[in-house]
């Protein structure tokens, strides 16, 4: 059965795309058989022309913050003069005891803004509930849903204030099976960028560019991953790697669940005090005669 075309011979040409970001723009998560790793940015430049017909440099760096894209990957993306630019970038900030939606607002403002302004097509994209695809104790998860949802309120409101485009990965097709993450269930799998290459260029074509092939679903040359594969780096490297990061985001997971507590009792009292309250009845309603 053929796939479903995504691609577009009219409307505004790409001849140059950037990518910035952090490890998921950098294509982690897709190694090919032979080393290094491909990624959604380099299958979105391939369905626009490919090799030789496109520039496309990919500024993305592993671990990347906003403060980076801000600081040395716009300048460096700016010189290029791109007609399209894709950005993945946030979810290390959300993981950081410095995390600051007000700061991200503003560099994330000057990003979008600048990248727009010298006329490139941004397309960004904001983000799933992580806990979901990667299990988290409830404390973690809870803190990690509160500040993944500011960092989305932060990319919505940018977003509509430029008219970038955006992919919700909340509501991407397969967004939640296991197939679309790679062992670690951070990055995406090859299926995964697959995927959200095909978001983007869907976003590309909103915009009026022309995207002249589509994006295929059908994986070839990644390597392959098993449920084995996730399981053994579940234990290896998983639970590690939990435990470094929960030093960071642990004291802000508690907190939430102490503010939880608060509020919960807070209500109850309320409705307690509601229910002490007794209704006024009509027959306990005494009118004394007028003594003037």
């Amino acid at each position: 059965m053929s796939e479903r075309r995504t691609g577009s011979a009219t409307g505004r040409p790409v001849r140059g795309l950037v990518a910035l970001g952090d490890s998921t723009t950098l294509g982690m998560g897709d190694r090919l058989p032979g080393g290094g790793w491909r990624g959604f940015a380099r299958l979105l430049a391939d369905a626009l022309g490919g090799p030789g017909r496109i520039r496309y440099a990919n500024l993305a760096t592993s671990g990347a913050r906003v403060r980076d894209v801000h600081d040395v990957q716009l300048p460096a993306a700016l010189r290029l003069r791109p007609d399209a630019a894709v950005l993945v970038v946030g979810m290390n900030d959300t993981l950081r005891s410095d995390f600051d939606p007000v700061l991200l607002r503003r560099r994330l403002d000057v990003v979008i803004g600048e990248l727009t302004a010298a006329g490139a097509v941004v397309v960004t994209a904001r983000y799933h509930d992580h806990g979901r695809v990667f299990r988290l104790p409830a404390p973690l998860r809870r803190a990690l849903r509160k500040r993944i949802d500011q960092v989305n309120a932060v990319l919505d409101e940018v977003v509509a204030r430029y008219g970038a485009q955006c992919v919700d990965l909340d509501a991407l097709p397969g967004a939640y099976e296991l197939g679309t993450w790679s062992v670690d269930r951070l990055h995406p799998s090859e299926l995964g960028h697959r995927r959200l290459a095909r978001a983007m260029a869907q976003r590309l074509l909103a915009a009026g560019c022309r995207v002249p092939e589509p994006v295929s679903l059908r994986c070839s040359g990644g390597a392959r991953i098993t449920p084995w594969h996730h399981l053994a780096w579940l234990v290896f490297r998983g639970v590690p790697w939990l435990v470094r990061r929960g030093s960071d985001l642990l004291p802000h997971g508690v907190a939430v669940m102490a503010r939880e507590v608060v509020e919960s009792r807070r209500e109850r009292r309320a409705r307690r005090g509601l229910r002490l309250v007794e209704p006024v009845r009509p027959e306990d309603v005494v009118v004394r005669p007028d003594a003037g």
